[in-house]
């Protein structure tokens, strides 16, 4: 039998992190609930925060691989998917997966005590949910509801609430701007779902979607996408953003309009327009919290 060679596993291993689909949106995420915690406390930030988005960035590495690990079997049945997924295509073992799941979650566990008690506990609540979402013995994600719950969770608003309790342990109306963007995942969710339709729908599962028929997906889709603006709309209301930053985020909106609007933020085409606002709006968003980020960071060093 024939050997894969090591840098051809290793090779395989990166691919099976997917790293790509979400570094665009945990490291805002997790810089924005840092950010957050710090501005009204008037807390510098530290090196807790790199352990932390390091721990966030790695318990998504985590959902995304043994997601890989466990969709395998239905995966190596499509050619597409098991080019993309290195376990389905031959490239590393499952074993090797598994063992590589195993070495990020103890990684995983280790960054997220770094900060602090509170932090450390919404890491465990994420990597369970990340694991359960896709494990076979349990699945979430072949569950409706829980399938959206569990993956809005764990992809947005527990690594929103992980960077803020490092630095503080009342949110407040920091609740409001978890909410949206949790909410925002579930359109996420709902959305990939829908482009996925028929295909799920043919193969038998019992998502969300499809208990609710396409029509009525659109329409809690949206629901909440608007949703989402208000709680963010009641959040600014109360003043939790610098007013200055709606400079940023006018200035964000032309030149994110120099992204293609044809695809979603996967890289396929988009379903319908919400689709293709989609990389746009994660544009506005990294070039806005970046800009604050830069700001708290040049104020710390001069004061």
């Amino acid at each position: 039998m024939e050997t894969t060679p090591l840098r051809e596993q290793i090779r395989g291993l990166i691919q099976l992190t997917r790293w790509q689909e979400y570094l665009t949106f945990v490291i805002p995420l997790t810089l924005l609930g840092a950010l957050l915690a710090a501005r009204p406390n008037d807390v510098p930030l530290d090196w807790r925060l790199v352990a932390v988005m390091l721990a966030n960035i790695l318990v998504v590495a985590y959902a995304f691989m043994i997601n890989d690990i466990e969709d395998a079997p239905d995966d190596a049945r499509d050619p597409a998917r098991a080019a993309r997924n290195p376990i389905s295509s031959g490239r590393i073992g499952v074993r090797i997966g598994y063992a590589a799941c195993l070495i990020v979650a103890v990684a995983t566990l280790i960054m997220f005590a770094l900060g602090g008690l509170e932090v450390f506990l919404i890491g465990v609540v994420t990597l369970m949910l990340s694991h359960l979402y896709s494990w076979r013995p349990v699945r979430l994600k072949a569950w409706p509801v829980t399938d959206v719950v569990s993956h809005s969770l764990m992809l947005s608003g527990l690594l929103l609430l992980a960077g803020y309790f490092i630095y503080d342990s009342n949110p407040g109306v920091v609740w409001l701007v978890a909410a949206s963007v949790t909410l925002m995942s579930v359109y996420g969710q709902l959305y990939n779902q829908i482009r996925d339709y028929e295909m799920d729908k043919a193969a038998g599962l019992r998502n969300t979607a499809i208990l609710l028929g396409e029509r009525r997906t659109y329409a809690v889709m949206y629901l909440s996408v608007a949703v989402a603006a208000v709680c963010l709309l009641a959040a600014l209301l109360q003043g939790i953003f610098p007013l200055w930053l709606g400079v940023v985020v006018l200035i964000s909106i032309p030149v994110s309009m120099l992204i293609s609007g044809r695809t979603d933020m996967r890289g396929g085409e988009a379903v319908d327009i919400s689709g293709a606002a989609q990389t746009r709006v994660l544009v506005i968003v990294n070039l806005t919290v970046t800009v604050w980020l830069a700001q708290v960071l040049v104020t710390q060093i001069v004061v």
